[in-house]
């Protein structure tokens, strides 16, 4: 679907972390209804390289680009001389800053901070002298803890990833006041949809639980689990929100969710009915309790007023459409 009825002929765009989960999807978001816009793609990709908790420092896949004609930048949103370069050869249009250290349970602070923050007033400033409206991803980790709905304003991240998200949205404000481009910060909910396998173990619990399901594992579920409830949303209406942040009414920080929290409870039996399974549920003991949010959901009335956006998959609808995906990664992913 076409979000935006704008001409991008000869615009220049560049994703960061194009070559993961949701930078990989707007890139083919823009392949698809606006080829005569210019794509660039800067992405750090994978490599054998982990944080201290086992898990990958990148998950950029090239896998996740296949059939994407622009250009591709191997590089890291880090290196100074990398960004002087994007500032001195390109005109940027547009920004989408996708780029991060996006585990949640890592433990480098330092590298923490340094990526999400530092290197993104560096990518500000860019965004500035070309005179490029600047989109990114925050983050629902901002909220930490705060009781549902999460609005604007009420933050208390709980780990450095949602504080680095946070610093993000505060720099993001300072800069508001005094550019004269457009700055849009979209604080994602529980993303799920095709392009997010490479994500590993941090992939989304309808992935996941797909994957058991087709391999006739029974679910395994938290105890209690038809009361845990999250804001899911599929890549769908997040390509959706981005896309209208190109123009915002105004810049600020905007929820990008549902509005409506659903169980993982409904995740399992919504995965059942498409797969066409009665796998029995598995109840374990939830280890998390006390560092675990029991609910989110997001409020997304400013996000409709000031984007145009309307989410437009419940998650019935969501998994629907991702089912026949979850099946193809599993026979070339998982199964070989």
């Amino acid at each position: 679907m076409r979000y935006i009825n704008d001409d991008l002929k000869d615009k220049t765009i560049l994703i960061t972390g194009g070559a993961g989960f949701i930078g990989s999807n707007l890139a083919f978001y823009f392949q698809n209804n606006h080829p005569e816009a210019n794509i660039i793609i800067l992405d750090s990709f994978r490599s054998g390289k982990t944080l201290s908790n086992g898990n990958l420092k990148s998950f950029g896949h090239f896998k996740n680009l296949i059939g994407f004609r622009g250009e591709v930048i191997s590089g890291d949103i880090n290196d100074k001389d990398l960004l002087l370069n994007l500032e001195l050869n390109y005109k940027f249009d547009y920004i989408f800053h996708e780029a991060a250290i996006s585990d949640t349970t890592a433990l480098e602070q330092d590298l923490m901070i340094k990526t999400n923050v530092n290197a993104y007033k560096d990518l500000l400033e860019i965004a500035i002298k070309h005179n490029a409206n600047m989109i990114y991803a925050s983050s629902a980790a901002t909220y930490g803890n705060a009781l549902s709905p999460q609005i604007v304003g009420r933050e208390s991240p709980q780990n450095v990833y949602g504080f680095s998200k946070l610093c993000m949205d505060n720099l993001s404000k300072e800069y508001m006041k005094k550019s004269n481009i457009a700055i849009v910060g979209l604080r994602y909910f529980n993303v799920y949809g095709p392009r997010e396998y490479f994500k590993n173990t941090t992939a989304s619990m309808i992935l996941q639980f797909g994957h058991q399901i087709l391999a006739g594992k029974n679910p395994r579920l938290f105890e209690n689990s038809d009361k845990i409830l999250r804001d899911f949303i599929y890549i769908e209406d997040v390509i959706q929100a981005n896309i209208k942040a190109m123009h915002p009414k105004e810049s600020g920080i905007y929820n990008v969710g549902t509005g409506r929290a659903r169980s993982f409870q409904d995740i399992v039996d919504i995965l059942q009915k498409e797969l066409d399974t009665t796998l029995k549920c598995e109840y374990i003991k939830n280890p998390f309790i006390g560092s675990y949010q029991f609910h989110t959901e997001a409020d997304i009335s400013s996000t409709k007023e000031k984007l145009g956006y309307e989410p437009g998959f419940e998650m019935e609808d969501g998994i629907k459409a991702y089912v026949d995906e979850i099946k193809r990664v599993y026979a070339q992913e998982v199964k070989k």
